[in-house]
């Protein structure tokens, strides 16, 4: 399992479970507050919440926000259907998640722009639902994960929430987003304290049944049978403590001693990520291929309590290739949008999400569990991409100006859509949101009311102090 290092610490110091992160050193220590929560009444009563994020920038226009009666170079050839709600309209291709709708609530109003109109500050604005500061206009994509980014609304979530028995509150799989290369900001714990950060689990497209349990990562001689021997590991911990020592910050080493220990020793931490257990029926359902088997995953994680689980969508850039979509692998469509979509990505999320929504309800663990479906950003109106051909090339180019997520459950009132988009489907219109928005009503779901913090100087600040509760929606 890789372990990224943001920070220029030496690799031999880190004690990690499975690339337990290190994007925040001594950045605050989250303290109780008054409730901060915005108009809503009262704090709601989700457990845990389930974020999957479809990395690349999901085009809003050929899934869940069409404009039928728009000129054709901005609509599209994709035809919108009828849903199991009469207030929610869907694209043809997510016919499965259209059964669905009445658990949905469909969110069209959601402004997201950015001074550099891309991923990186797209990623950051969605998770954090901080506006990007002037850095990630500079520096672009060697913008790296700073520690006094913004917290992942994830960590923050976790931070408030008692620790867990065995697992850790925040798990992000099957992969962190965007590394090596481009390690995207904002899915850190950062200036909220490394204690928070989330527990990374990798899986793979090869093997789509097994992810990566939590395992200690240690470099040097560490062998997997000097790992198994816990009187040596305790060694190994003690001399990475003592060269840790020279990094002023590092407050919280014996809690996160104690929560690699827990997750070294506990029979159970492996149990909840063992899909094999599951019927071949489940499996099928939920669709074998990785994205499907991590929403599965995400399943059996809320089941075991974890309140946050982060499930960001893993793309295949050699079918991407064969395909044209000039988009990496993932939902960044530059080229052949339509095609890519309906043969690929469409249905494999259709698949999934269907899946995971109809598996909640009939556990009866919906009420219970928050679902989001968020992006960096939309897709371009207008068709056609310059840089896979302009029209000719059928794709649609950045457009972090409108997007649309999707809510459930976690007392989401379901069968609804709520705001909308201009008649082109570039800006919002009716009822207009901020990524702001849509994470202060992750934290009320949540029953987060508590968003203060304390920085190194122990000076208080608010965690989040733009935006306000979608009320409506509950």
């Amino acid at each position: 399992m890789s372990l990224q290092n943001p920070h220029g610490i030496p690799r031999r110091s880190f004690l990690v479970a499975s690339g337990m992160g290190f994007a925040g050193l001594k950045f605050g220590r989250p303290v109780q507050a008054k409730d901060t929560a915005g108009a809503a009444s009262s704090p709601g009563t989700a457990k845990s919440t389930i974020l999957f994020f479809l990395s690349g920038g999901a085009s809003h226009l050929d899934m869940w926000d069409m404009k039928p009666t728009a000129p054709l170079e901005y609509r599209g050839p994709f035809q919108p259907i009828a849903t199991s709600a009469p207030g929610v309209v869907l694209s043809e291709h997510l016919p499965l998640l259209a059964r669905q709708a009445h658990h949905l609530a469909v969110i069209n109003s959601i402004g997201g722009s950015v001074s550099t109109n891309d991923h990186h500050a797209g990623y950051y604005y969605n998770l954090t639902g901080h506006v990007p500061d002037p850095t990630f206009l500079s520096l672009g994509n060697s913008r790296t994960p700073y520690p006094s980014d913004w917290p992942y609304m994830g960590t923050v979530v976790a931070a408030r929430r008692p620790p867990h028995p065995q697992l850790t509150n925040a798990i992000t799989l099957p992969h962190m987003e965007g590394a090596p290369a481009y390690t995207r900001p904002g899915q850190f714990s950062a200036r909220l304290g490394i204690e928070h950060d989330p527990l990374y689990v990798d899986g793979s497209r090869e093997n789509p049944l097994k992810f990566h349990a939590p395992a200690l990562v240690l470099d040097g001689d560490v062998s997997q049978q000097r790992l198994n021997n816990r009187g040596s590991l305790l060694k190994q911990i003690d001399a990475a403590h003592r060269e840790f020592d020279q990094y002023a910050g590092v407050q919280k080493w014996n809690r996160q001693q104690a929560r690699a220990m827990s997750l070294l020793m506990a029979s159970g931490t492996t149990e909840a990520f063992d899909l094999s257990t599951e019927p071949v029926s489940v499996r099928q359902r939920y669709g074998e291929g990785i994205n499907g088997t991590s929403l599965l995953l995400a399943r059996r994680l809320v089941e075991a309590g974890v309140p946050f689980v982060t499930v960001f969508w893993k793309g295949d850039e050699k079918a991407a290739n064969e395909r044209k979509c000039a988009s990496g692998g993932g939902w960044d469509t530059h080229g052949n949008n339509f095609g890519c979509l309906k043969d690929d990505l469409l249905p494999q999320f259709d698949r999934g999400f269907s899946a995971l929504v109809e598996d909640l309800a009939d556990r009866g663990m919906l009420d219970e569990t928050l679902l989001l479906v968020t992006s960096e950003m939309g897709r371009k109106p207008k068709i056609g991409d310059p840089r896979s051909g302009g029209v000719s090339g059928a794709g649609r180019d950045h457009w972090t100006h409108c997007l649309t997520d999707i809510m459930a459950g976690g007392g989401i009132r379901g069968g609804q859509t709520y705001g909308s988009s201009d008649r082109y489907g570039e800006y919002p219109s009716e009822k207009p949101l901020t990524p702001a928005d849509i994470t202060k009503t992750v934290y009320h779901a949540m029953g987060v009311t508590d968003l203060q913090a304390f920085d190194a100087e122990n000076r208080p600040y608010d965690l989040l102090a733009e935006g306000s509760v979608i009320s409506d929606l509950f």
